[in-house]
């Protein structure tokens, strides 16, 4: 089967070894571009739309998460179908039982031949569900948010962390945060977070009142978060799902929701957009 693929992975031999195994399990298969950061992934992605990506998880600046989302937001779904995802991942036995579960796919690190080619197989299959489906009678849209839960469930697992102990995480009572100034430190309860924004090096965390700046990253955070409290909105916001006053959409189609107590528009991510559908 003829197909076109990119791959981002930072360190430069493994990328030539997978390069390498790629041509062996799949020599019809065309790489259009090999990237090493998730920024170059967008752009190459969003530039020659392959059938296939291959992201590593872990990458310098925008991580194969954050790349994954954005190619999502910013995908052209009326000039080509999303393409299938796989990550390359480095994880241990734990993360990879979590793709397990999923019945989606994954590369290790190394990569291991007989491993890829049953990876190759499983792309290779699904490319061809999405060819019969393209021409049978099918709302471009249905096909559409099919592919778009596929990528919900496999960046879940890829994100999803090692249990500490085997224990889950306990969930926060209290946000440990400094003010905006950086001179005071404050125990800010849960329940008065309204959302939380990752911002640079900091994730901001606001209420009807105030705004507050904490280090942890916010993939750290997510699991100390009650999710049927607090929902994912964008890679980049976490709202409280109480708060949401309003969701509208605007001119070009995209969502906006409006916390109650807060002036500002959040965007929504297209990913996460299936949430408001009944809205």
């Amino acid at each position: 089967m003829k197909a076109t693929a990119l791959i981002a992975e930072d360190e430069p031999l493994l990328a030539q070894a997978l390069r390498a195994e790629l041509r062996a399990a799949w020599p019809e298969l065309e790489v259009l571009a090999a990237v090493a950061d998730g920024h170059s992934a967008v752009r190459e992605a969003l530039e020659h739309l392959p059938q296939v990506l291959f992201l590593d998880i872990r990458m310098p600046g925008l991580d194969g998460l954050g790349a994954a989302m954005e190619i999502a937001d910013r995908w052209p779904a009326a000039e080509a179908p999303m393409p299938q995802l796989v990550f390359v991942t480095a994880y241990d036995e734990y993360a990879v039982r979590a793709f397990d579960a999923q019945a989606i796919d994954y590369v290790r690190k190394p990569v291991q031949p007989e491993r890829l080619r049953k990876t190759v197989a499983r792309v290779q299959q699904a490319l061809a569900a999405v060819q019969q489906q393209q021409a049978a009678p099918r709302a471009p849209a249905e096909l559409l948010e099919q592919t778009l839960g596929e990528w919900r469930r496999l960046i879940g697992a890829a994100g999803a962390p090692g249990p500490a102990g085997g224990a889950a995480a306990p969930l926060l009572r209290f946000i440990t945060a400094s003010d905006t100034g950086g001179t005071t430190v404050h125990m800010v309860p849960i329940q008065d977070v309204l959302y939380f924004e990752a911002a640079d090096k900091y994730v901001r965390v606001l209420t009807a009142e105030r705004e507050y700046l904490i280090r942890t990253p916010l993939k750290q955070l997510l699991p100390q978060l009650d999710a049927d409290t607090f929902w994912q909105v964008h890679r980049a916001v976490v709202v409280r799902s109480e708060a949401i006053e309003q969701v509208q959409r605007d001119e070009s189609g995209k969502l906006l929701l409006r916390l109650r107590g807060r002036p500002e528009k959040i965007v929504i991510s297209r990913l996460y957009a299936h949430l408001f559908r009944a809205m």
